[in-house]
């Protein structure tokens, strides 16, 4: 069976400022066929009156966090005090907050247009598993770039968390490869790929990132972290490694196209001149980092020396939601508070949340709406209160809405008018109220 989008305005990211008005695109066996006007398939979905984006890519989360959202002791913390504040309440989960908190995440993403989103798991406590989310993935009908993250150094190693939620670097590695064997798909429209992910550099020993990158370069996956998110990230690693977070990576094989950072807001000229001559991949997450007071990151210097960057929601105990079309309007905005208003376009900020974030996740067959790229399609109704008056429909980021009236992921509509489709939201997101509730008990 083959679907012809007809009649939309689509932004197709094939390049910065291209439009195409009154333009159908013909979608089958998970790919787009064609685009262009009259086309014809089995199916047709009207989408006059409507703008059409590549789905976008969100490239950092933490998808069990959406059970804590707006803790009261966490919301006034900078990074480490937050952390503190919440891993005694993360230690009671188990694997049904893990489940639960991941549809509740990836709902709220795909209603946001997204089709694509990592996710960073990095401890499990009670028996709870990367498994579950990718249960989750799978039920949603997102395609899913999980990590198996890890924290290895507890307090009383000079780490950051508790005894309580660190594992056995063996023991970790091991469910790496367990992990991929079962999971990764590295074929072309793949819905599940996994990566390799220790937590952060104050969480895991030197060793552990070692070794963590030489499994994931043998298995062909791809590597992830936390990275000089703040200054006290900063101050740790001077005082722990005499080096600056950069030098760091870079010394334990942390840097290359297979590589992406979290935040990396204080990233200095040289490590950002030493990610762009390596092709390392950051993923910038604005309100997050907004939240936390961590600053602003230098994308705008990232972007021109050439880093990949895509953006990340992060978790929904710092941002504290996971609207991504959101996300991609607050980089613009904060590139131009601190550089100017003509520092970034609605254009540049979508190219970020669409095709950077593809790149960065090494998805090539994805991020563009284009012959032979993958059918992950976001169709925003522009007809409504949010975008009356508009000159520009099609610059959503400044005056559109903030959630899709349809989305499609691989071919399969996930979003119709609205509503998520593969779940029923209202009973998950009581179910997940409920797992809130008893942990606030």
């Amino acid at each position: 069976m083959s679907l012809v989008i007809k009649n939309a305005t689509i932004v197709p990211m094939t390049s910065l400022g291209a439009r195409l008005a009154g333009y159908d695109i013909l979608i089958k066996d998970g790919a787009i066929q064609a685009v262009g006007k009259g086309l014809v398939g089995d199916e047709t979905l009207d989408a006059s009156g409507c703008v059409v984006t590549p789905g976008l890519v969100n490239t950092h989360h933490h998808l069990y966090q959406t059970l804590t959202r707006a803790v009261p002791e966490a919301q006034d913390a900078l990074l480490f005090g937050w952390l503190k504040t919440l891993y005694p309440i993360w230690s009671r989960f188990g694997p049904e907050e893990m489940f639960v908190s991941a549809q509740v995440g990836l709902a709220e993403l795909a209603l946001s247009g997204c089709t694509l989103t990592s996710d960073h798991l990095y401890l499990f406590p009670n028996g709870a598993r990367l498994d579950d989310t990718i249960a989750a993935a799978g039920e949603v009908g997102m395609r899913f770039h999980p990590t198996r993250g890890a924290m290895s150094i507890g307090e009383s190693a000079g780490g950051l968390p508790p005894d309580m939620l660190v594992e056995n670097e063996h023991r970790i590695l091991e469910d790496c490869i367990r992990l991929i064997d079962k999971f990764h798909d590295s074929d072309v429209g793949a819905m599940c790929r996994v990566g390799v992910a220790p937590c952060s550099p104050f969480s895991v020993s030197r060793e552990l990132m070692r070794d963590a990158a030489v499994l994931a370069r043998d298995k062909g996956v791809m590597l992830h972290t936390h990275l000089a998110e703040n200054e006290e990230d900063i101050a740790y690693s001077l005082a722990n490694f005499g080096c600056r977070p950069g030098e760091y990576a870079q010394e334990l094989g942390w840097t290359g196209p297979d590589v992406w950072h979290a935040h990396c807001v204080k990233l200095d000229k040289s490590e950002i001149d030493l990610f762009a001559r390596t092709r390392t991949g950051v993923a910038h997450c604005p309100c997050s980092n907004c939240r936390l007071g961590s600053g602003i990151a230098p994308v705008r210097a990232m972007r021109d020396a050439g880093v990949p960057i895509g953006l990340g929601v992060d978790g929904s105990a710092s941002n504290d939601a996971g609207n991504l079309i959101s996300e991609a309007r607050q980089a613009m905005l904060l590139q131009r508070v601190l550089l100017g208003a003509d520092a970034m376009s609605p254009d540049e900020a979508l190219y970020i949340a669409t095709r950077g974030g593809a790149e960065v996740l090494g998805r090539d067959d994805c991020g563009q709406i284009a012959t032979g790229f993958r059918a992950d399609i976001a169709i925003w109704d522009v007809r409504g209160v949010e975008s009356a008056g508009s000159w520009d429909p099609a610059a959503l980021l400044l005056s559109g809405p903030t959630t899709v009236r349809d989305l499609f992921v691989e071919g399969r509509q996930i979003v119709s008018a609205g509503m998520v489709t593969t779940l029923d939201l209202p009973v998950v997101i009581e179910r997940q109220n409920r797992l809130a509730a008893q942990l606030m008990a």
